[in-house]
């Protein structure tokens, strides 16, 4: 099955690229996003005219920088040290005074003579490194300080009209004519990142000119799922258990290109302010690591200062993480997370208060234990995954493991790592798996276009909905009479695992049960009755052990309360499928 899915994947890029016709996942995948799949983590950073102790004057601004010795090579060095691969200048930033670190024959707000964005692409660009520029769509923050950031006059004057740029609809005009002579000047951009849209820019067509001009070029949004993007980025999400538990606030289903974009010092603004405050090294790691068991790209942001060096608290962390995230990378770079569509073993919550996440790469899963249990075992529902060899990244030591009934448990653990244990999990392939091709899988009700079997065909792309409507029945047809053992689900991942607040909460399964027969008419009485946890990553549902043909799954109910309108009653799932016995 987890063939079969890479297979998938893999024909949706073909189709992408002209060598297949698959409209639906035109813009889901294509291979100008593939340097950035391939990344972990990028480096944020906002640094403009407001950066402390902050100007007025854009040639003063620009010649603080150089006379404080500013080098693009600082950053690019820095971001290598973040195991990053891209970072994101917000110079343009409605906050920074509007400032653009180039040069530019547009008047309107501050623009340099010296070409820092263009140095800081091609110092990049040498060490393999991408640069995404970011485009505010915001003019409130116009006379933010007392002082007016932008310059009307001589945008009209530069148009042959009156254009109020400390309006939406003006500074739209604006900043849309900026896209197009940055296009222009820079080629070797990665892209742009979008704080939010303009109305101005959605309604000439904006995006979709940018991919016609540079069609290697990504686009990304911040907080907003805008389809024609490239990437959803998520803005500091807090209030997760635990604190680093990044994706459980995410809300966007896997292929779509999902980034978390955190601070990394602990307290002050996205850009500096003239202090030092610390990075708690096990909150950020935690998050990077997190990030990474569940595919979405960590965008780390850090405050340069006025010369472009960060605060020593940050440069520290930094050097640390070089040296930490060195010793694991096997396990971080070329992975994918584990759990979801790439299969592997279910992630998230364990036994004894352990907390963590997998990674997976072929048949080799990595278990980062980022809280350690409260004992010296380890237990993980192995998801019909065998186990060959297990051993800890860092010391190479063997560890002794066993399976059954459903679980892997590692024993006799000590010397755990204060931040990540990573332990290197090696598998011989999946067992007691019931192929999807030969199982049909019916529902009582669903949405147009997301039939029950769309939940057992192997595909990723497609997924079951049930139109908001509970009770459901999900039944399975065998064949005929065979053992089953267990249920697994893979939900869709388009919604937040706990409640963020009336109208942000979790469409995974609460309440279920299930039913076996052996004609498809009589049911008889549930085998199993129980409640999910609204928990990310694949599920399992334990059966007695029965032989039957069909097998029918009712989910009763769901997590989401009736305040939250977009998801009350809604279930959608991507994969489910049933086990025939467990792996040994």
């Amino acid at each position: 099955m987890f063939l079969r899915r890479l297979g998938v994947v893999c024909a949706s890029l073909l189709a992408a690229a002209g060598l297949a016709a698959a409209p639906a996942s035109a813009d889901l995948q294509k291979p100008s996003q593939q340097w950035l799949r391939d990344s972990q983590a990028g480096l944020f950073l906002h640094w403009g005219m407001r950066t402390s102790p902050g100007y007025t004057s854009c040639s003063a601004w620009e010649k603080a920088i150089t006379d404080g010795g500013w080098s693009p090579g600082y950053w690019v060095t820095e971001a290598k040290k973040l195991h990053a691969s891209y970072l994101v200048l917000a110079s343009f930033h409605s906050r920074l005074g509007y400032s653009r670190a180039w040069p530019s024959k547009i008047p309107g707000s501050c623009s340099t003579k010296r070409d820092f964005l263009g140095e800081l692409v091609a110092a990049a660009k040498a060490e393999g490194l991408k640069v995404i520029l970011y485009m505010t769509n915001d003019a409130q923050w116009h006379n933010e300080g007392g002082h007016e950031w932008l310059d009307s006059g001589a945008y009209s004057k530069y148009k042959g009209k009156t254009v109020n740029l400390d309006s939406q609809d003006g500074f739209g005009q604006f900043s849309y004519d900026n896209f197009f002579e940055v296009m222009k000047n820079y080629p070797d951009l990665g892209g742009f990142w979008i704080d939010n849209d303009n109305a101005y820019w959605e309604s000439h067509d904006l995006y979709r000119q940018i991919y016609q001009q540079r069609p290697g070029y990504l686009l990304s949004n911040n907080n907003e799922d805008t389809p024609i993007m490239d990437t959803i980025s998520n803005e500091q999400k807090t209030g997760m258990t635990p604190a680093y538990d990044y994706p459980q606030a995410t809300y966007t289903a896997m292929p779509r290109l999902t980034e978390a974009c955190f601070k990394l010092p602990d307290t002050g603004a996205w850009w500096y302010g003239g202090s030092n405050p610390p990075v708690n090294k096990a909150l950020n790691l935690g998050r990077l690591v997190a990030n990474a068991g569940s595919s979405i790209k960590s965008l780390m942001a850090e405050t340069a200062m006025v010369n472009g060096r960060f605060p020593s608290n940050q440069e520290a962390f930094n050097t640390f993480a070089a040296g930490y995230l060195g010793a694991i990378r096997e396990s971080l770079d070329g992975t994918e997370g584990a759990g979801y569509m790439y299969g592997g073993m279910q992630p998230g919550f364990w036994n004894d208060g352990a907390h963590g996440v997998i990674t997976i790469r072929g048949a080799t899963q990595y278990l980062h234990v980022l809280t350690k249990p409260s004992g010296s075992t380890l237990k993980i529902r192995d998801n019909g995954y065998r186990v060959s060899r297990v051993t800890n990244l860092r010391t190479g030591a063997a560890v002794s493991f066993g399976q059954g009934n459903g679980s892997l448990t590692l024993t006799g653990l000590s010397g755990w790592d204060p931040y990540d244990t990573v332990f290197k999990v090696e598998t011989t392939g999946r067992t007691g798996i019931y192929d999807s091709r030969t199982v049909t899988l019916k529902a009582s009700t669903s949405a147009s276009g997301h039939s029950g079997q769309s939940a057992s065909d192997g595909d990723y792309l497609t997924y079951f909905d049930n139109g908001k409507k509970l009770p459901v029945d999900l039944d399975f047809d065998l064949g005929s009479a065979k053992p089953v053992q267990y249920i697994g689900v893979n939900q869709r991942e388009d919604s937040v695992s706990y409640a963020r607040s009336d109208t942000e909460q979790s469409a995974r399964i609460k309440g279920y049960q299930v039913f076996v027969s052996a004609d498809g008419q009589n049911w008889g009485s549930a085998v199993k009755s129980g409640t999910l946890p609204s928990h990310r990553g694949v599920q399992l549902a334990d059966l007695p052990a029965v032989t039957t043909r069909y097998v029918r799954l009712r989910i009763t109910s769901t997590y989401a309360a009736s305040s939250d309108t977009t998801r009350y009653k809604r279930l959608r799932i991507d994969e489910t499928w049933l086990g025939s016995a467990y792996a040994s």
